[in-house]
């Protein structure tokens, strides 16, 4: 019997079953930075990740730039050049650094975006791309990483299908404050430093109110009392010095004299700055 030859439908990828990305707050905030100042006539903001690869295959994004792009319906041209240029310079101040993908702002991928993703595919093996909802619908921010799937029938390429991998996102508590805040489309003005600690320590209020509860909870026998809640719990107190309410306040004030200070210099610097480039302008002037 003569053996039947069958044209084989099939996905020719790396393994993305363990792949993984994680993002660095940094990164946000430098594209809704971006998007911010885009031109006038640009829907959306492209550019580029960088980063490393972890050992155990986590794509670790730590800086990014954007990258002018003209965009239509049928076609996406790349200033090639600028990209180049920029990722030399970043390479200069943090050789560490390579690029592990690249970026666009909206929901989700669009028909261009395969154009674009073909291009980082010949600057690095399969890139990551990170889609940021800077519209911050629903007062939440909508944070993707996809990377590309091709599809092929026997030898000849169909398509490129996008796949969504596993994203983390993780802030200390400075960083949170300012990603809630730029949740926020609407603000009056961005908080100072007295106003940032003002909202932090009223958390910490907050979560102190929350363990007393706890623990009255517990010893009134309302709630069952969890031992490794109970460890958590001492260990924390245990951590704390032990100051006398006075030396605790003499602390914390002259801590804050102390930035204040700082405040006062570095603006008494910028003055300076301001009023010799002035001068300076005047006198090439006259």
């Amino acid at each position: 019997m003569a053996a039947s030859e069958h044209t084989v439908l099939q996905f020719n990828s790396p393994s993305t079953a363990s792949l993984s990305a994680k993002v660095h707050p940094l990164v946000i905030f430098n594209i809704a930075d971006c998007y911010v100042r885009r031109p006038d006539q640009a829907d959306r903001v492209i550019g580029t990740l960088l980063g490393s690869v972890l050992p155990d295959g986590t794509v670790d994004i730590r800086n990014s730039y954007a990258v002018p792009h003209t965009e239509s319906s049928e076609q996406v041209a790349l200033d090639i050049e600028y990209h180049h240029n920029m990722l030399v310079s970043h390479q200069k101040v943090n050789p560490k650094e390579v690029i592990v993908g690249w970026y666009s702002t909206g929901l989700g991928v669009t028909g261009g975006s395969a154009l674009i993703h073909d291009f980082y595919s010949r600057e690095v093996p399969n890139p990551v791309h990170l889609t940021v909802d800077t519209g911050f619908r629903n007062g939440e921010g909508t944070i993707k990483a996809y990377v590309s799937v091709n599809l092929a029938l026997g030898d000849r390429q169909l398509a490129a299908q996008f796949q969504e991998i596993p994203l983390d996102l993780r802030m200390v508590e400075a960083e949170r404050v300012g990603f809630d805040i730029l949740k926020t489309t609407a603000v009056d003005k961005l908080p100072n430093d007295l106003e940032g600690m003002e909202v932090t320590m009223e958390r910490l209020l907050a979560l102190i109110d929350d363990v007393y509860k706890y623990v009255d909870d517990v010893v009134e026998g309302r709630v069952p009392a969890d031992n490794s809640i109970g460890r958590f719990i001492a260990d924390t107190v245990a951590s704390l010095p032990k100051l006398s309410p006075q030396a605790f306040d003499k602390l914390v004030n002259d801590s804050l004299q102390d930035q204040l200070l700082l405040l006062y210099l570095s603006s008494i610097t910028r003055t300076q700055l301001g009023l010799a480039e002035r001068l300076n302008t005047a006198a090439q002037i006259l």
